[in-house]
């Protein structure tokens, strides 16, 4: 720990650094062992100025919060940080981050150390929110939990036991670029047909908008389904149907108990979870069926689980290793 902070404090004192990269935005807090958030703040991610600028930003939203807590009579313990890309998350370093700057093989972790002299964790922000949802949120109490937020690509975590499942090379959970529809629509990765390029929610308005010339949300694709809408209707039953085969396949190969429906598209509710469930059911032959719901979190779920990191890192314990009980949660 730096000079800065204070050591040997009480646990009720203690907080981490949660911080939530994104594309637009940074949302980031000040959080207690027991997952109570004392401070947010959200600022700009500025993606838009180049990968030394975002990571500059990271730093300084890191050290000002840090700041915070000293100012507040808090002591800041460690920091987590997540981000989209390709993390590798045993080393803290971003890969590739597209939407931040274009980031590739950035040590963000060191570089945070260095900056603040807090022991740093950095995951990926899908597998990172899956785990604040499998253990804050609609997951809580479940073993075996699939967490899918769908809004403009579709991902996945899986979380058993409250340990997130990353892969052999930090890839796990890329559900979106399953093919369900073989010759269908390009998806962004160059492949045709992906479930990202049927059912996110940028490929609900897209179909949708080119099938009437009237550019669509999917927000506004679902509403005019429920309207009657015969055009938008039809989109959203493909939707359904692109998201149940790519759930089959899932539970195929993950067998969750739990499967949790977030991002954008999970907003229309039992709209979308109704059918999509009935859907599942048709198909499943002689798999369990799992249940379905929606996400509660909403968008607190990265940072909430930027707080779970930074809450495992007294001993470098992290989600996606075996089960340890570390100092610090030994302590609370």
């Amino acid at each position: 720990m730096s000079e800065n902070f204070p050591a040997g404090s009480p646990a009720d004192a203690q907080v981490v650094i949660a911080v939530d990269v994104g594309g637009t935005g940074i949302k980031c807090a000040l959080v207690t062992p027991d997952h109570q958030v004392v401070h947010s703040e959200r600022h700009a991610t500025g993606a838009d100025r180049g990968a030394e600028a975002v990571v500059e930003t990271i730093l300084s939203v890191v050290e000002g919060l840090a700041a915070k807590a000293v100012a507040d009579d808090l002591v800041p313990v460690a920091v987590g940080i997540c981000i989209p890309g390709v993390v590798d998350e045993a080393d803290g370093v971003i890969r590739y981050a597209a939407n931040t700057g274009g980031m590739r093989n950035v040590p963000l972790r060191d570089l945070a150390t260095a900056r603040v002299g807090l022991p740093v964790r950095v995951g990926h922000d899908v597998r990172t929110g899956g785990l604040a949802e499998a253990t804050l949120g609609a997951g809580a109490g479940y073993d075996q939990v699939l967490f899918i937020p769908i809004g403009t690509g579709i991902a996945a975590a899986h979380i058993v036991g409250g340990k997130v499942l990353a892969g052999g090379h930090w890839g796990a959970g890329e559900i979106g670029h399953i093919i369900v529809r073989p010759g269908g629509p390009v998806c962004g990765c160059g492949q045709r047909g992906c479930l990202e390029a049927m059912a996110s929610a940028s490929a609900v308005g897209r179909r949708y908008s080119e099938r009437v010339g009237v550019t669509a949300s999917a927000r506004e694709v679902a509403s005019q389904a429920a309207a009657g809408d015969p055009v938008a209707a039809e989109v959203w039953a493909e939707t359904v149907d692109a998201l149940a085969d790519a759930l089959l396949t899932a539970q195929a190969l993950y067998d969750p108990s739990l499967v949790i429906i977030g991002g954008g598209l999970a907003e229309a509710g039992e709209q979308l979870l109704g059918p999509l469930r009935q859907a599942l059911r048709d198909r499943i032959a002689f798999f369990t069926e799992p249940e379905i719901v929606r996400a509660r979190l909403g968008d607190e779920a990265g940072c909430l689980g930027a707080a779970l990191l930074a809450l495992t890192v007294a001993e470098f314990d992290h989600p996606t290793d075996p089960a340890v009980l570390t100092p610090l949660e030994a302590e609370l």
